[in-house]
């Protein structure tokens, strides 16, 4: 079997050409018409390209982009185009893109780059793009993904060919996608579920049912959208399903539901588990989407009403670890600690403290130290607990709290600032900012603007507390028993009353 993206795309539109490969509302498109589209885009590109940012709507064409980067042996860096634009910029200039695949609309934000247009010049072939040769290797990078970084600035997960089909293989070995399945891209692409996705679903032969921002405006609007297309597979945040959750009835097409990014409660899927087929899944970035599984049917749920989080997935191990690097007993807690082709070749930059969680262990194996705490069940599955540091998710995306905080003091007006997370009464992470001004004209709406600048929505904190000074205990840290906590209330997903 090939061991590039691309080389396995090829193969798939090989045997399936007839076959339909994206679905959308006014069209549909066969894996030879997709394919046809990727050759027409990678014939756009100049010669020598070895980056390539993404910044488009999700649409058939942004998949074709993808896999045209892909086929010249270059690798893309995918941003949605509402994010902040000193964020943006900071991604494709770390990433040293040769170019951004765009649409006019979002001209504004990149004028500083050259552009390539999906909805005007992409037609337009390089000169001499017939006389090519393209060369694609299983070592080169396939992708740029941007998470959260402790250094205040987001870090780069570089991740290779070999990394996706490896995850290609586990996926179909565990949940064997039929010509027959379709699958939603319902996530944003600047997760690593918008990888499982795009090639779980293509690369295996399946479909790709990609919905218009109003088809996911509420959960009624993307049930319908699943109901019309007829869709099997959806992979996405557990409070989607806990959404689904509540309805009484989902449509029939769907077989499979996968949960990952956050941790999956009982109360998000009791009634949909008897439905359709629920797994949690457990992976960071770094090891590429999924580093376990877990099927929840029939399954074992944990004291904290939360579900394992399973075993490894086929090509990957994974064990649990004290801080020396040896592993604990069964039952007891370490970090858990990833092996496999799956492994990253970690952070692009200036991140060296965070890149010695990537262990060379010689003749090619690598380990990836999560950061994640967990144990092993008596039955071998894994139980997560929660982060050694102060990464926690929100809304399903990763979040470092030291990077939120070191924003704030770019913010006019303020002097000292400290962000903390806390637990709301549901088990989910929020953060709570503390501020001492330089004045007393400072204003709430002020600071929000100013972060929203650089930091996603999700990245702000949902409470921002102004306090005279930050008390500090006899060590010289900050003292969080004498600082004030606004207390949230959580989302009620597992109560129907």
């Amino acid at each position: 079997m090939k061991n590039t993206v691309y080389g396995v795309f090829e193969e798939i539109v090989k045997n399936n050409k007839n076959e339909i490969a994206i679905i959308e509302n006014d069209r549909t498109l066969t894996f030879e018409e997709l394919s046809e589209m990727v050759d027409m885009i990678a014939d756009s590109f100049k010669d020598g390209t070895k980056s390539v940012g993404i910044i488009m709507r999700h649409r058939a064409e942004m998949i074709a982009s993808i896999l045209a980067v892909l086929k010249t042996g270059a690798m893309y860096v995918p941003v949605e185009p509402n994010f902040p634009i000193n964020r943006i910029h900071y991604m494709m200039d770390e990433a040293k893109v040769d170019f951004i695949l765009t649409e006019m609309q979002f001209t504004s934000k990149l004028s500083k780059y050259d552009l390539v247009y999906s909805d005007c010049s992409i037609c337009e072939a390089s000169p001499d793009s017939e006389k090519r040769v393209y060369v694609q290797n299983e070592n080169s990078l396939a992708y740029i993904l941007y998470t959260s970084g402790t250094t205040g600035k987001p870090k780069g997960v570089s991740v290779t060919n070999k990394n996706i089909c490896h995850y290609i293989r586990a996926f179909n070995n565990e949940f064997h996608p039929k010509v027959d399945d379709i699958m939603l891209q319902y996530s944003v692409c600047s997760f690593d579920i918008f990888v499982e996705e795009v090639f779980a679903s293509l690369l295996n032969g399946a479909a790709l049912a990609i919905p218009s921002d109003d088809d996911k405006k509420d959960i009624k609007s993307l049930m319908d959208f699943i109901n019309k297309h007829k869709v099997t597979i959806v992979s996405g945040f557990p409070y989607l399903f806990a959404e689904m959750n509540y309805l009484t009835s989902i449509p029939s097409t769907l077989r499979l539901l996968i949960s990952g990014g956050d941790v999956l409660r009982e109360n998000y899927v009791d009634n949909l588990i008897k439905k359709v087929e629920v797994y949690n899944t457990y992976g960071p970035s770094e090891t590429t989407v999924c580093a376990s599984y877990y099927r929840c049917r029939d399954g074992q749920v944990l004291s904290d009403g939360t579900y394992p989080v399973g075993r490894a997935v086929l090509g990957a191990s994974i064990k649990i670890c004290d801080n020396n690097g040896n592993e604990v007993k069964n039952g007891e807690v370490g970090e858990i600690c990833i092996f496999g082709d799956g492994v990253s070749n970690g952070y692009i930059g200036s991140h060296e403290d965070e890149n010695k969680a990537f262990v060379n262990l010689g003749e090619g194996k690598k380990m990836y130290r999560s950061g994640d705490l967990g144990y092993i069940l008596p039955d071998g599955n894994i139980g997560f607990l929660h982060r050694k540091d102060t990464q926690i998710m929100i809304d399903g995306r990763r979040v470092e709290v030291m990077e939120v905080e070191s924003q704030f003091y770019k913010c006019n007006g303020v002097e000292q600032a400290i962000v903390r997370p806390f637990i709301d009464d549901k088990g989910l992470s929020y953060m709570i900012a503390y501020i001492v001004s330089k004045d007393n004209n400072l204003k709430v709406s002020q600071i929000k603007k100013e972060l929203s600048k650089d930091l996603p929505q999700f990245m702000i904190p949902e409470f921002i507390v102004k306090i005279p000074y930050i008390p500090l205990n006899e060590n010289g840290k900050p003292d969080m028993a004498n600082m004030p906590v606004v207390l949230k209330e959580g989302n009620d997903y597992g109560n129907n009353n």
